[in-house]
């Protein structure tokens, strides 16, 4: 049996190998590769403030990128009451409840973005409404599991950011959200018996956004962005029937 620990280590390595590569997905792949071995409380104090590093970086880099209407008006009030209804809700659902929910959204997101792979039309744009209610949805999903980008993308379908705008004011929803859920880790307790693991993963992101660099440039970035999504959507299907 492998060593879960070790595990996560390549789990990090692939998922910011990815990131470098295809600019999404740091998160949810490592989480959803190290939730086949460990429960998804322990990853959590792990791998969000691995990610505070990365999007922090680039937040200040792209700034005047950020699209601070949006970001501050709409995204973050709702994101972030639904990130601590998530995290207030995460400790009444239990590992094995987490890790179905968990799966369900990966194989979801996976298999929406294969459709999307297949040239099929971009989704409209929703409702107000809507877009609220799936923004608060996105924000629990992120308490939950450090994972709103899913649904968050899903809500801002239609919308008229440009591609710019869009990827920084993301990364600065990323850093805020991720910030808070830190905050929030270290306030619980959480952080600080982590803090050993972390600096030890810390050469491992690095070691992937250089790897990830040198693929970009090499590889055809549709192929294997299908490529992660099949293995995103069998590993979700595998947590939904594992938990």
């Amino acid at each position: 049996m492998i060593d879960p620990w070790l595990w996560l280590g390549l789990c990090i390595l692939l998922a910011y190998t990815v990131e470098a590569v295809t600019g999404f997905g740091s998160i949810v792949i490592a989480l959803s590769l190290g939730a086949l071995l460990l429960p998804i409380p322990e990853l959590l104090p792990v791998l969000v403030p691995l990610n505070i590093a990365m999007s922090g970086y680039l937040s200040i880099r792209h700034r005047a990128h950020i699209h601070w209407p949006t970001l501050l008006k709409l995204i973050l009030p709702l994101m972030a009451l639904g990130t601590l209804c998530g995290y207030w809700l995460r400790p009444s659902l239990g590992s094995a409840v987490l890790q179905t929910l968990f799966g369900v959204l990966i194989v979801w997101f996976a298999g929406r973005e294969l459709w999307r792979l297949r040239g099929a039309a971009t989704p409209a744009g929703h409702a107000p409404t809507t877009t609220g209610a799936l923004m608060l949805a996105a924000g629990v999903t992120h308490g939950l599991f450090a994972s709103g980008g899913p649904l968050l993308v899903y809500a801002l379908a239609g919308n008229r950011l440009n591609k710019s705008e869009l990827r920084a004011t993301l990364i600065a929803v990323w850093f805020s959200l991720n910030g808070l859920l830190t905050l929030i880790f270290l306030a619980d307790g959480s952080l600080l018996p982590a803090l050993p693991r972390l600096l030890t993963y810390l050469p491992i992101v690095v070691v992937g956004v250089i790897i990830g660099e040198r693929l970009h440039r090499r590889i055809d970035e549709r192929q294997f962005r299908r490529l992660v999504f099949a293995l995103l959507a069998l590993t979700g299907l595998i947590l939904t029937l594992s938990g």
